[in-house]
């Protein structure tokens, strides 16, 4: 890679590459794979790893809103894509864009139905959630009889999938309570699919449990955060390549006194002479302020600099005494040997919540390492 100039994001899709076929890798023969790509793929390009996803074979992909899905059609994406959570506002766009809903609720599946019908559709593709445990989106499991009643009066929709979502899949202390959702999915979509006289797509994991859950494996798998190189699982992360790696550069080096103060409401006062560098970013861009007065650190020519003082909009501090730099030297936020991970830590949160926090006036640049 080029030095660099300014905030950057580089977006790596060979370790999209590894990362996807590392998780695929131990699936059963012809069980279907969905790519989540929500979020601005996780914080990074949608677009441009769905093209990569799609290069790949992945069998779906899947967003959280219609408006993401209608910005990878407009790219030419043609991979079925699945709608996580749409809104009956949403739906004439969502047929208009050949995207696929989930449906949830009594409230959303009669919605859609309306509007298909509305919009002459016959057999269009939904998914119908179910909640097993997690209780946030999701038909009860009392609620079958229901749908069948629904479905018998119109031929405007055809069921592709049934899946549900898992609630603990990444913890060892909560297995008991995992396979009692698998086993209660399961039992919803035994029932469903004799109701139906055929069987829907059956899907469960999320990248946790394709690691912890082959009984869970069903005809297709979803994995998100592992695609981006993040597993929950510390022996398992290994094997998997960070996707983004953030940069930035150092604007100003500045040489402080005993007693003298970085930052706003002085939030680091100097014990000693010290040198300190400002680096163009702060919580606007995705870093949040618990990571500020020392609780996370950056990286400058291999050395850990931590935050001296508060993070600001625009930019933060950092203590670089005893390192070896320049103003215009690269800073590295995290990457492949600072993981988003162990970053999150520091500010007592997780790995997504920093990969999809980054703002959109930082530059992406994608690569292959």
């Amino acid at each position: 890679m080029p030095e660099i100039s300014e905030t950057t994001l580089e977006i790596d899709l060979n370790a999209l590459d590894h990362n996807y076929k590392q998780i695929t890798s131990g699936l059963k023969k012809g069980t279907r794979v969905l790519g989540v790509v929500k979020a601005g793929g996780y914080g990074s390009d949608a677009v441009e790893i769905a093209r990569e996803l799609e290069s790949l074979g992945v069998d779906y992909l899947a967003v959280a809103y219609v408006a993401e899905g209608t910005e990878l059609r407009g790219a030419g994406i043609k991979t079925p894509i699945l709608v996580l959570h749409p809104q009956p506002g949403n739906f004439g766009a969502l047929i208009e864009q050949c995207l696929e809903p989930a449906l949830y609720s009594q409230r959303i599946l009669k919605a859609f139905i309306a509007k298909a019908e509305e919009k002459e559709q016959k057999e269009y593709p939904v998914h119908l959630k179910f909640n097993t445990g997690l209780n946030r989106l999701g038909f009860r499991e009392n609620d079958t009889e229901w749908i069948m009643g629904q479905l018998a009066n119109t031929s405007s929709i055809r069921i592709k999938s049934l899946f549900s979502h898992l609630a603990a899949s990444d913890d060892p202390n909560e297995k008991e309570f995992t396979l009692e959702q698998i086993n209660t999915f399961k039992s919803i979509s035994e029932d469903l699919s004799d109701r139906l006289g055929y069987m829907p797509i059956l899907h469960q994991s999320n990248t946790s449990a394709i690691l912890n859950y082959p009984e869970a494996e069903f005809d297709m798998v979803r994995t998100g955060i592992g695609l981006y190189g993040y597993s929950n699982e510390k022996q398992y992360d290994s094997k998997l390549k960070p996707v983004h790696t953030l940069k930035s550069v150092i604007s100003q080096i500045h040489r402080i006194e005993p007693g003298e103060t970085v930052g706003y409401n002085r939030g680091y006062m100097a014990t000693g002479n010290e040198v300190t560098a400002t680096i163009p970013i702060g919580h606007a861009d995705g870093i949040p302020r618990a990571l500020g007065k020392g609780k996370g650190h950056v990286l400058i020519n291999g050395a850990k600099a931590p935050i001296a003082g508060n993070v600001c909009m625009d930019m933060l501090m950092v203590n670089i005494t005893g390192i070896d730099c320049k103003e215009g030297d690269e800073v590295v936020i995290y990457g492949s040997v600072q993981r988003a991970s162990e970053l999150a830590k520091s500010a007592n949160t997780i790995s997504y919540e920093l990969l999809t926090a980054l703002s959109h006036r930082i530059k992406r640049v994608v690569c292959r390492k």
